[in-house]
């Protein structure tokens, strides 16, 4: 995609926000924009909508968007779908929290 006369260094902004429905779950969501004189291929402007749910030690991260890739020169730069289009990608996402030394804060 990229071609010889693009920068490597481009400037985008991006906004996120999230609003916490309990304790344990939330809704997300991220926009970035990108000046499109900067880059010489077309692509679109990268939305994303995503739902966390805690559950103790994970957190199941289940997003849309109508970026394909969740790598940052991927989805800033190279987001091809269109939500009025009805391209929306889907991705589900697990993180973990591991302890190694174990805290002050906690009591036994």
């Amino acid at each position: 995609m990229a071609r010889k006369e693009d920068k490597n260094d481009i400037f985008s902004t991006g906004i996120g926000g999230r609003y916490k429905i309990t304790n344990r779950m939330s809704v997300n969501a991220e926009y970035y924009y990108t000046p499109t004189e900067q880059i010489s291929y077309d692509f679109n402007q990268p939305l994303s909508l995503g739902l966390d749910i805690e559950t103790g030690g994970h957190v199941f991260q289940l997003h849309f968007s109508n970026a394909k890739a969740f790598f940052d020169s991927g989805f800033i730069t190279e987001t091809q779908g269109k939500w009025e289009l009805g391209d929306i990608y889907f991705c589900v996402g697990i993180s973990m929290v591991f302890t190694i030394k174990k805290s002050e804060t906690f009591k036994e």
